[in-house]
């Protein structure tokens, strides 16, 4: 659940996809190679085979069945829509061709600009940030405004440079979350791994691990056993939790964990999630 700042006032607005908005543009701008996540080879600009003419995908609900779970871990954070109602009011690129490819070569820029507007609002939610409150409301405004300029404008802009600013306030939040569970978690006993983990941690043996507060920005937690682990609070931005299992794990309060990393990981009716998140349907099914 996220929002965006207008006159101090706090509007609901989710930076999620809304697909029945968008002119399918995830599915024609960006290109995938046959792998175990694409069932076969795609070219930037290209639309897929199961784009149907009214922009849905034909397989949307049976996506890792027939091969392309890729698709279900890919998240635009409402760049699509934003792209194809604002940007380019609502102009699809099949009546429109001369536009096709600007309108490609944009969404990858709206896309991260978004997905900091989602860990920005997100940051703006929890009372652990009231000290930083006014700088990042004045950062998600800012980001807002770059995503409603004109075209030629939007391809201007320099997304690194952005970045830079935005991602200490995100440090800073995450600081600031961490360090207010730090008392609660100074007596680690058994099941304790160090505060300063390692980047990668692909397949790590972390059953029933106490995780609570730590910082596992960008680690790669690949196929990691997770099970029963206690990830409250626990900052889990650019973590790549592919395969991992995450069965009974609470991960009730946890910071910038996102949908897509969700849908990546393996899970059950036990595991909890912070509650703008939801339980992937494959989480379900008895092979897991």
């Amino acid at each position: 659940m996220s929002f965006f700042i207008e006159n101090n006032h706090i509007e609901m607005n989710p930076y999620k996809a809304d697909c029945n908005n968008c002119f399918g543009l995830c599915c024609v701008a960006l290109p995938f190679m046959e792998s175990a996540d694409f069932a076969f080879t795609k070219d930037a600009g290209t639309p897929c085979h199961h784009l149907q003419t009214d922009f849905r995908c034909g397989i949307h609900q049976r996506l890792r069945e027939t091969g392309f779970r890729g698709c279900t871990v890919y998240e635009c954070f409402g760049a699509g829509q934003k792209v194809s109602q604002h940007t380019y009011k609502g102009i699809d690129w099949r009546n429109n061709p001369l536009s096709a490819n600007e309108m490609f070569q944009i969404l990858p820029i709206i896309q991260q600009l978004h997905e900091m507007l989602y860990y920005l609002a997100e940051a703006l939610q929890l009372g652990d940030t009231r000290p930083i409150r006014k700088e990042l409301e004045d950062a998600l405004n800012e980001t807002e405004r770059l995503t409603l300029l004109e075209p030629q404008a939007v391809l201007a802009i320099d997304v690194s440079a952005h970045r830079a600013i935005i991602n200490p306030l995100l440090l800073k939040t995450s600081e600031l979350v961490r360090n207010s569970v730090a008392q609660q978690v100074s007596g680690r006993q058994k099941h304790t791994i160090k505060r300063n983990v390692k980047s990668n941690m692909m397949g790590a043996k972390l059953k029933n691990a106490d995780l609570r507060g730590m910082n596992l920005r960008g680690v790669f937690l690949i196929a990691a056993d997770l099970r029963g682990a206690d990830m409250r609070h626990t900052d889990l931005i650019g973590a790549d939790l592919r395969d991992a299992d995450l069965s009974s794990a609470d991960l009730t309060g946890a910071i910038f964990l996102t949908q897509a990393q969700v849908n990546s990981a393996m899970g059950d009716s036990k595991t909890k999630l912070p509650p703008a998140l939801d339980a992937p349907r494959h989480w379900l099914k008895s092979e897991y």
